[in-house]
């Protein structure tokens, strides 16, 4: 090794950012910026070890969870308990000022509760809510904003398919994130709900006529709807927590339910399964192909000495970790409105994570705050995810109304952000309690 510097690893992130503005797959980029370092300042044998790096990364027993969650997800949609859970949460919620705009955040933090996915809830609650509110009065654009918000829950409520990888890199208990993620995921769902109701009490016309109030029999009878996913989470969670089951196991015992729930709707079928298993295939190839690439830069990191580097420079600042963390509060705003959520995560940790060890952040509370700033990511302009598949659900008008809906529930995250930073045991009272 020669002639490596700070500066150096400056140079490679701006290269990575340049790659990927270019279109440039993110797994591709990442493993090219390895490889470059690698040739560059370390020789053919670290060059070499490419393919022991990534063997080692795929056969972690903990990233075994991430195919289980998206397919637990899949199941879900597909077995028809989707649908029911959305009626559940329309009769109760729908009698609240802004009526069923409260549904599409409670409906979204329940199914986030059991899949994993922001994507996917995006795009569920999408297909499922719209439909309805097309035929009501409701303000389209609050509408929109509010799913679109409203599934960036499934990252941080728990299970986490962000935080099983964020756990894998950094050799963090998923266990104790899942648990940390709890009460920061249930404030948000109500700041959420809060910006409902505030803007509707402000503005009436914003949610259209009054929902019509159901028999409380039939709200009653509809409950039965909303005990499957609970169900599900807490044969989930209560394994994990009991010590019953690691998060990998739980997740299949979830998948069993899954299975079981989607054969008593009447809704399975092997063309059912068949198609739970291709989405589930595809979106797992994509997500350990870049946590793949993700732990080789790694491996070429730590042997050209950054992670300590950084350690050393920061440490030298005498900056506080509250100054640290507003400045990554900024960073991560700008660098989500160019990334997607996920290259996001794994191309900053290698960077990011010593700096933050280094100060004596809880590696728990800093994976919290990193999946918010990703969450942040996903209703960001100009790459949004959320946005742009609550937009293709629609199919109609402009993206923009989408980005206009969302501005006030980005705002809450940013508040929630805030909040941690200064009340951290808003995040790490339960994970002390579960396991300390």
């Amino acid at each position: 090794m020669s002639g490596f510097g700070l500066a150096d690893a400056g140079m490679g992130f701006i290269l990575m950012l340049a790659l990927l503005a270019l279109g440039l797959h993110v797994a591709t980029t990442i493993l090219l910026l390895g490889v470059i370092g690698a040739a560059a300042y370390l020789g053919p044998p670290i060059v070499a070890a490419v393919g022991t790096q990534v063997w080692g990364a795929t056969e972690s027993f903990v990233l075994l969870a991430v195919p289980l969650f998206v397919l637990l997800g899949e199941l879900l949609v597909r077995g028809g308990a989707t649908d029911r859970m959305y009626k559940a949460m329309a009769a109760w919620l729908g009698v609240f000022p802004g009526g069923l705009l409260h549904s599409n955040i409670g409906a979204s933090a329940m199914f986030a509760a059991v899949s994993g996915s922001s994507v996917a809830t995006a795009a569920t609650i999408g297909t499922v809510a719209l439909p309805t509110f097309r035929q009501r009065a409701y303000d389209e654009r609050l509408v929109l904003g509010s799913i679109a918000a409203g599934a960036t829950l499934g990252i941080l409520i728990p299970p986490s398919v962000n935080m099983i990888i964020y756990g894998a890199m950094t050799n963090t208990s998923v266990g104790r994130l899942y648990a940390a993620g709890v009460v920061p995921g249930l404030l948000l769902t109500l700041l959420f709900m809060a910006v409902v109701l505030v803007a509707c009490l402000w503005r009436p016309a914003l949610a259209g006529k009054p929902e019509p109030r159901l028999p409380i029999s039939e709200r009653i009878r509809l409950l039965a709807g909303l005990l499957p996913p609970i169900g599900i989470f807490v044969v989930v969670m209560g394994s994990i927590y009991a010590g019953w089951a690691t998060p990998t196991e739980s997740a299949a015992v979830g998948v069993v339910a899954a299975f079981l729930l989607s054969t008593l709707y009447g809704r399975f079928s092997i063309r059912m399964l068949h198609e739970c298993f291709v989405s589930t295939v595809s979106i797992t190839a994509m997500i350990i192909l870049i946590v793949a690439a993700a732990f080789y830069l790694n491996f070429v990191l730590g042997i050209l000495g950054v992670p300590q580097a950084l350690a050393r420079f920061v440490t030298a600042l005498n900056a506080s970790p509250i100054a640290i963390l507003w400045i990554l509060l900024v960073f991560y705003l700008i660098l989500g409105c160019f990334l997607e959520t996920l290259s996001m995560m794994v191309g900053t940790i290698p960077i990011i994570f010593p700096i933050v060890t280094a100060l004596g952040i809880d590696p728990v509370f800093f994976g919290i705050f990193l999946v918010i700033m990703c969450e942040m990511a996903l209703i960001t302009p100009p790459v949004g995810m959320n946005l742009y598949v609550v937009q293709g659900v629609r199919g109609r008008g402009s993206v923009v109304e989408v980005i206009t809906g969302s501005l006030p529930f980005l705002a809450m995250m940013f508040l929630l952000t805030v909040l941690l930073m200064y009340l951290p045991d808003i995040a790490l009272w339960l994970p002390r309690l579960a396991f300390d």
